[in-house]
């Protein structure tokens, strides 16, 4: 469960329409591969803010050099979010269902069997998988695929560079 102080952060971004700027959807143009680009597109516009600002925040952190996967990770980690079709009151029901009742992955996977508005939410909360499900189909690097999977997980459990890692989880905890 992300920190309160990032959920209010994203709350309160999400009330603000539109999406990045020219000069940010023309740099993340230049980093994704056309199939990813496709898929970020897709995504809402305060999601393709908050994308740019970690993908922007995660280049500050390792330098110019930061490899292209590691971008594309910071920019589709919440790619999956995309399969609920969720906006702003849908998202936060869930995040307030999901932090009351704990999470767990197999309740998840049960109400995304059941009917559309409960399916919705356990979408929501298995965005990650989903999302990484996506980019690999999409033929996303396997580091970039990874971060979308792994990104809720705690720092232990994570199985890419722990540099790599902390400078996506610190730029995305913002």
């Amino acid at each position: 469960m992300a920190a309160p102080s990032h959920l209010i952060s994203r709350f309160f971004g999400s009330l603000r329409p539109g999406g990045p700027s020219a000069r940010d959807r023309q740099w993340v143009a230049e980093v994704l591969l056309p199939s990813e680009f496709d898929l970020w597109s897709s995504m809402s516009g305060p999601d393709r803010r908050h994308s740019a600002g970690v993908a922007r925040r995660v280049q500050s952190t390792l330098g110019d050099a930061c490899p292209r996967p590691v971008l594309a990770a910071a920019l589709l980690h919440d790619s999956g979010k995309t399969v609920s079709g969720l906006r702003t009151p849908g998202r936060v029901l869930a995040t307030v269902l999901d932090s009351s009742l704990g999470h767990d992955d197999d309740r998840a996977r049960r109400w995304v069997q059941g009917p559309r508005p409960v399916r919705r939410l356990g979408q929501y909360w298995l965005h990650p998988g989903l999302g990484a499900d996506i980019l690999e189909r999409r033929g996303s690097d396997p580091l970039t695929v990874a971060w979308a999977r792994e990104h809720h997980l705690p720092a232990e459990a994570c199985t890419l560079d722990r540099v790599i890692a902390a400078a996506l989880r610190d730029a995305d905890d913002d």
